[in-house]
């Protein structure tokens, strides 16, 4: 038998003894099996813990709390963003968070530039300068180690050698733009991960998909795979709780370990999806603004904060236009019943918003969102009035011409609904031409949805104010829908009349101003 005796000892001068057996003789202990022998590290490393968890000798216990952090691409857009970062998230770790993974985009807009890159080389013309240079001044200004920077540049390299090839194969799949966006973010985890170590915050880089990442083959706008929670939680079992675990966001792995990405703005998703799979305190996700505002920042200039939101709530100011969260990111949060606290980066004091469960505090309305160029389609069939089967007509031609509905409003013989903008006007013409036959489609463009977060429950004193002040600016609402969300009402409007629809309601709603 072998006994390994470790002893530790504290300053009120009391000792531990920790015994530690290995059922194997020295001559057998090579032959041990790779499951046997990861059994015994496992067992070491709970006796480890066991004293690292000790309490602190002078009497006090630290609440810690376990998290997982994103940093968007304008949090890390160069050298001292990442540096203020990394400080913030050791002060994070100072104040009692444990920072289970750091999720990261790409640095500023290297994720464009990389796909500007991509364009250009179909024309000819390969070219990361403006990347290599983002990236080398980063390593230079830490005095990154080797390591470090050979791991960066040799994933620019590769990406270089990935430009050639498309140069001469004159050929850009989505499968190859996910690989070759993928190279933003996998340089800046490398950066990150150094970064915190020399700060002082143990720190690994990680691929995604060596945590657990999986999704389908989708490529551009990949979906997690069921079940993928299982492989998270068995992949940060081999992660020390007390290193940080720097992270890809936004790119994952398919089954047949292909690359692939969650869409834009697919970071978030990462966050939460870890979050969620590892039963975590709350997800933090840290932007550039002081959490979810009351509305667009760069519109509405007294835009205030708001504190709590419902995940529901969330989810519709992300699908209507508010940049704070992806459409899909609040689901495994929801799933799991994970807090996430929206945070401001560069003003780490602010307070941020916290979205979870619990019943937001009393108000009338909680944000105003919208998106812009929308195409409102207005479809008619007198013919079928008393008849079934119009709106399985109607659904039926969308999906043939794969085309999505943002808002939708209907009676017995018409229906009016929205396109956003990525609805290719060739597909809507396609549209109005497989319905001909049935009913009168009438396409109008340059139009905008405003949507209020709202209690629905409180909708008739909520809409007395909003058309009061649509009156008194002379604003033409033309379509309305309500109800299938008990937390939004639309209104469709005329591009020209957002802005002012946007500010009047503002001031009325939240800066106590109706004016009329």
């Amino acid at each position: 038998m072998i006994s390994l005796f470790l002893a530790l000892f504290f300053t009120s001068c009391e000792s531990f003894t920790i015994t530690y057996d290995v059922a194997r003789s020295a001559a057998v202990w090579p032959l041990l099996m790779a499951d046997e022998a990861r059994e015994v590290v496992s067992e070491y490393k709970s006796g480890m813990s066991a004293i690292s968890n000790a309490a602190d000798p002078s009497g006090t216990e630290k609440s810690i709390i376990d998290v997982t952090m994103k940093f968007g691409g304008s949090s890390l857009a160069n050298y001292e963003r990442i540096d203020h970062v990394a400080n913030l998230i050791k002060d994070r770790i100072k104040e009692g968070d444990r920072p289970r993974a750091v999720v990261c985009s790409a640095m500023g807009k290297t994720t464009n530039n990389l796909l500007s890159a991509g364009d250009f080389a179909l024309e000819g013309s390969v070219n990361i300068d403006a990347i290599r240079t983002l990236h080398t001044a980063t390593l230079d200004e830490f005095d990154m180690p080797k390591n470090t920077r050979d791991d960066v540049m040799s994933l620019l390299n590769e990406c270089e050698d990935m430009l050639n090839g498309v140069r001469l194969i004159q050929e850009l799949s989505p499968k190859s733009l996910d690989q070759l966006v993928s190279y933003g973010e996998r340089c800046s985890v490398r950066i990150m991960a150094a970064r915190l170590n020399q700060i002082g915050i143990p720190a690994q880089a990680f691929d995604s998909w060596e945590l657990g990442i999986k999704t389908d083959s989708t490529f551009g706008n990949a979906v997690l795979l069921p079940g993928y929670e299982e492989g998270v939680r068995e992949a940060f079992k081999r992660v020390d709780p007390n290193v940080v675990a720097v992270v890809t966001g936004f790119i994952a792995h398919d089954p047949n370990g292909k690359i692939t990405t969650l869409g834009r703005g697919g970071s978030d998703l990462t966050a939460t999806a870890i979050g969620a799979a590892l039963g975590l305190d709350e997800i933090q996700v840290w932007k550039d603004v002081d959490g979810i505002l009351s509305s667009d920042p760069r519109l509405v200039k007294n835009a205030v904060s708001v504190n709590t939101v419902t995940y529901e709530e969330a989810s519709e100011l992300a699908y209507f236009g508010a940049q704070v969260l992806h459409p899909i990111a609040m689901q495994p949060a929801m799933k799991f019943n994970i807090p996430v606290r929206v945070k401001n980066s560069y003003n780490p004091s602010a307070k941020g918003t916290v979205i979870s469960n619990s019943k937001a505090e009393p108000r009338l309305v909680t944000a105003i969102t919208y998106k812009r160029d929308a195409t409102l389609v207005d479809i008619q069939c007198t013919a079928m009035l008393g008849a079934y089967g119009f709106l399985a007509k109607v659904f039926s031609s969308f999906e043939r011409n794969r085309i999505s509905v943002d808002v939708l409003a209907s009676s017995e013989v018409s229906i009016s609904l929205t396109l956003d903008q990525s609805q290719k006007m060739g597909s809507i013409l396609n549209l109005k031409k497989d319905m001909e036959p049935f009913a009168d489609v009438t396409v109008k463009e340059g139009k905008s949805i405003l949507t209020l977060i709202t209690d629905v429950d409180r909708s008739s004193e909520v809409l007395s104010k909003v058309f009061t002040v649509f009156q008194a600016r002379g604003i033409k609402v033309e379509m309305m829908s309500q109800g299938a969300s008990k937390v939004n009402i639309s209104f469709i409007l005329s591009d020209d009349q957002l802005e002012d629809a946007v500010l009047s309601l503002h001031e009325c709603l939240f800066e106590d101003k109706c004016g009329v």
